[in-house]
């Protein structure tokens, strides 16, 4: 019957799977399609909300060598100087995203022909001019990465890859170096052209293919469903635009005059095969390696499925045997020969040491884990996907903040059932230890941010406005959560806690605190650490992470396997007598973000080309954030399954 129960559960699971893996194709992005009309065939009148220019808007630079992103506009392109700066929600301004007008602007279906868009003018002998193309000419060497948008939707740079496969990437570079040696770096293989020995060549040219799909009612106009790009980089001579000539390349050595034109050439074409709503599909499903996360991730959910079944039934069967015989004992001499977990029962809820430490971090886990999860199942539904930019984050942070009671209730009520009576300690550590700790460490990453001139630097008044948040609402909150966490009676244990503590036995390796901690997060790290590999991907790599239906399925399997890790470990200390089980249930599950240090660290030396010194500050520092944020989250939920655990089985044997 276990068993039929155990695989009824699993199929639950994978039928879960399944729907979340198609939500995460419904596109729900909370934006409205706009409707674009030719000028001159008069409908922009008739049709309501009907556009005839295409704007283009520009967005910071980032590169894979590098953390620091910069703004559009420290490059020194061709920018727009007159239109405003579009609003940017908190998710964007922390993600380090500057969206700003550029003065590439489209008539619908109007195409032009290496059309000129500004000219820039350098001197080698003037400072400012020198310093200008000498960034230039960084940003090239460490592949800098220009990002656009039209219509909400990145323009693409599609080129083929291996197998045939075609990969649109959503950014593209600057330009190129080809090195003293002659070898072609980066993107400077995809022209033969590009082949002069220690030359910059800068792409000072765009060749840009906007597809749109006519709406059925042709009287609501036409909707853009693709922009894809071809950069190019080519020398006009003498002020003559030549959108022929050979390439624009800048000798390392040169120290004269130079001057760079750039110009662009658009073209339009109707595709009747791709819908407004599934646009970003040619996007997503080109992104690298989709089939084999595909592929590994269920092979990985379906080994930690079983194998956590396999637990659980050991677990429950095991404790049936255990809990029958101690019920079956009548005499006190028989329960005098009885060893193992039912003879701690008068210590096992004694309160741990630093029960205010531990209880202010099951409040902070508390608070983390329904962020998390809350998050997670909005992302399912499809409201935080790319097209919604900065949801994702801005999501989080407001939740995080919202949900400042049950971190402050949970807090206060396991402190006082610990026997604590420093509510006001209690309360304030809460509202500031962990929280404080993160805001540190973020707050010396943005003044290293500030010192390099990156666009990822928050400014003053967004920093301002998230202490508000966090001064304003969250510790209010907090300081609510543990006037009622306080108010409450202390948890009622089902067995009372004796005066003298009992000794406890010397232990054999295997039941000691450390080696039990390190093997308690192998299993929880296993089921995370593929998935784990895309989302630094997404975050250090700048590759659009959009799995968020294999990412829920993942974090649900992490919470059953943390759980059950936990449960099975505090079971063969609880046997071996050692009853001290608050603190090592929360560092056994809390011990599978050490791993998670661990690989981002092979990580970085492995998959990572980031050079310099506060780029490797920056990756470590943000890393510091994520892996405490993530020790709470997991020490939390082994914290809470082993509390249930141990409170479920002294409840249901008999106790003289």
């Amino acid at each position: 019957m276990c068993i039929l129960r155990r695989a009824h559960s699993i199929l639950s699971v994978l039928l879960v799977a399944g729907v979340l893996h198609y939500a995460t194709s419904f596109y729900l992005p909370g934006l409205a399609p706009v409707s674009f009309c030719e000028k001159d065939a008069g409908k922009e009148n008739e049709v309501p909300d009907c556009k005839s220019t295409i704007e283009l808007f520009v967005n910071r630079l980032d590169s894979v060598e590098s953390v620091l992103p910069y703004e559009y506009t420290a490059f020194d392109f061709c920018s727009d100087q007159v239109d405003k700066r579009p609003s940017e929600n908190l998710g964007q301004v922390l993600f380090g995203e500057r969206i700003e007008p550029s003065p590439y602007k489209f008539e619908f279906k109007k195409e032009e022909t290496c059309k000129p868009v500004c000219q820039k003018k350098y001197d080698m002998l003037l400072a400012t001019d020198k310093a200008h193309l000498e960034f230039l000419k960084k940003g090239m060497l460490l592949n800098y990465q220009h990002h656009w948008i039209v219509d909400n939707m990145p323009v693409t740079w599609c080129y083929d890859v291996e197998d045939g496969q075609k990969f649109c990437n959503p950014g593209f570079p600057i330009g190129c170096y080809v090195t003293e040696g002659g070898r072609p770096k980066d993107a400077c293989v995809v022209n033969s052209d590009f082949h002069e020995a220690d030359t910059f060549y800068i792409f000072n040219h765009v060749d840009i293919t906007i597809s749109y799909h006519v709406v059925e009612n042709e009287a609501a106009g036409s909707r853009l469903v693709a922009a894809k790009m071809e950069p190019k980089s080519y020398m006009h001579k003498d002020g003559n635009l030549d959108c022929s000539g050979p390439p624009m390349g800048l000798s390392n050595k040169y120290n004269g005059k130079l001057q760079i034109d750039y110009t662009y050439s658009v073209h339009f074409k109707e595709d009747v095969n791709i819908r407004w709503a599934s646009r970003w599909d040619y996007i997503l499903e080109s992104m690298p390696h989709t089939n084999i996360q595909w592929f590994s991730i269920m092979n990985s959910l379906v080994i930690v499925l079983f194998l956590s079944g396999m637990v659980a039934m050991i677990m429950l069967r095991t404790l049936h045997k255990d809990i029958a015989r101690y019920n079956q004992i009548d005499s006190v001499e028989d329960a005098q020969e009885e060893f193992g977990w039912k003879l701690v029962h008068g210590d096992v809820f004694r309160p741990p040491r630093k029960g205010m430490l531990l209880s202010v971090f099951l409040g902070s886990g508390t608070q983390i884990f329904i962020m998390t999860f809350v998050t997670l199942f909005f992302a399912c539904l499809g409201f935080l996907s790319p097209a919604n930019r900065g949801a994702l984050m801005t999501c989080a942070v407001v939740l995080w903040v919202l949900l400042g009671t049950p971190a402050g209730y949970v807090a206060a009520r396991f402190y006082k059932s610990f026997g604590g009576e420093k509510w006001k300690t209690n309360v304030l550590l809460t509202a500031f230890l962990c929280p404080g700790v993160v805001f540190a460490d973020f707050f010396v990453m943005n003044l290293i941010l500030w010192g390099e001139g990156s666009s990822a630097a928050m400014p003053f008044g967004t920093l301002v406005a998230i202490l508000a948040l966090w001064f304003c609402i969250s510790v209010p909150l907090t300081f609510l959560g543990a006037y009622f966490g306080f108010k409450k009676s202390a948890i009622e244990h089902p067995v009372r806690t004796n005066q003298i503590p009992r000794q406890i036995p010397e232990q054999s390796f295997y039941t000691k605190p450390f080696p039990g901690i390190v093997m308690g997060g192998i299993l929880p790290f296993g089921c995370i650490f593929i998935q784990l590999f895309f989302i630094l991907n997404s975050i250090w790599s700048h590759q659009m992470y959009y799995m968020f239906g294999f990412l829920f399925l993942v974090f649900i399997i992490l919470v059953i396997t943390c759980s059950e890790a936990t449960i099975l470990l505090c079971y063969f200390h609880l046997c071996a007598e050692d009853y001290h089980w608050q603190w090592r249930s929360f560092l056994t599950s809390g011990f599978t973000a050490i791993y998670f240090l661990v690989y981002a660290v092979h990580y970085f030396f492995s998959k990572l080309q980031i050079t310099g010194l506060a780029s490797t500050i920056l990756y470590f520092g943000y890393t510091m954030i994520m892996a405490l944020i993530f020790f709470l989250f997991t020490g939390t939920i082994g914290f809470f399954a082993c509390f249930w655990f141990v409170t479920k089985i002294y409840s249901v044997v008999k106790v003289d």
